[in-house]
């Protein structure tokens, strides 16, 4: 019997391949830092003082432009492999009845896991937790605060696809899965630290330890059952459009 003799080096595209799932899990956290970036630049420019500081104020612009660019290269990357990107958004025709059944209850499981640190977090940290809520939600003018519904819009398309759709599962070719689970959980919760970017050691663990349970629940969910990303992915959106509506109160 004639067998195939398998090549002993790896070639130039699959070294490529293994780095980019590595990259997408720092991509978001660098396209919140270069956007903010800019609009501080911005800001100095027309004189503004503290611009740094200011850019802050800012952070649901910042987000739509990251969505955007990683909702791009999520396109690309999947093209790259005789992919659809869309396609990772299609129900199952043969278990959505299961996915749907699945999704209610792993919901109900959730809420109080997910929504649990946020505020004793804020009152441990800050010592009272509209501090922190005053630090993230500043007055806007009402075309930013119209344009800030660009937010959860795209990142339905854009944060849990780069972690758990495209990362993980390319982690988990190279590493044990769980570990895989566990980092793409880690780079998910951290992102949150430079959206938007303050210079404060506590308002970073405060970012970053309110939604490491969040990470960490949907990025299980969806390692054991990834037909239900599209669920997740809808909830997402209208989570973070009760977020934006939370401007209205100020």
């Amino acid at each position: 019997m004639q067998t195939t003799a398998q090549p002993k080096s790896m070639p130039v595209t699959d070294s490529k391949a293994i780095s980019r799932p590595w990259l997408m899990l720092i991509s978001r956290s660098v396209l919140f830092l270069l956007f903010q970036a800019l609009i501080a630049l911005t800001l100095i420019v027309t004189g503004t003082p503290s611009a740094w500081d200011e850019s802050a104020r800012w952070w649901t612009i910042m987000v739509s432009l990251a969505n955007f660019v990683s909702i791009y290269l999520l396109i690309r990357l999947y093209n790259a492999e005789g992919k659809r990107f869309i396609d990772i958004f299609k129900f199952s025709r043969t278990e959505w009845k299961k996915d749907l059944l699945w999704f209610i209850g792993l919901s109900i499981i959730a809420m109080p896991i997910v929504g649990a640190p946020r505020e004793p977090l804020a009152k441990a940290i800050f010592g009272d937790a509209m501090i922190a809520t005053n630090i993230l939600f500043r007055p806007i003018p009402t075309w930013a605060f119209v344009l800030s519904f660009l937010f959860p819009l795209t990142i339905a398309f854009a944060e849990l696809p780069t972690y758990f759709a495209y990362a993980m599962p390319r982690l988990s070719e190279q590493i044990n899965g769980w570990l895989a689970w566990l980092i793409a959980s880690f780079f998910l919760a951290a992102q949150h630290m430079f959206l938007p970017t303050i210079l404060d050691g506590g308002y970073f663990l405060w970012r970053f330890g309110m939604f490491l349970p969040f990470a960490l629940f949907t990025g299980l969910v969806i390692k054991l059952r990834p037909s239900l990303l599209p669920y997740f992915v809808i909830v997402h959106a209208l989570l973070d459009v009760t977020t934006v509506l939370v401007y209205l109160m100020i």
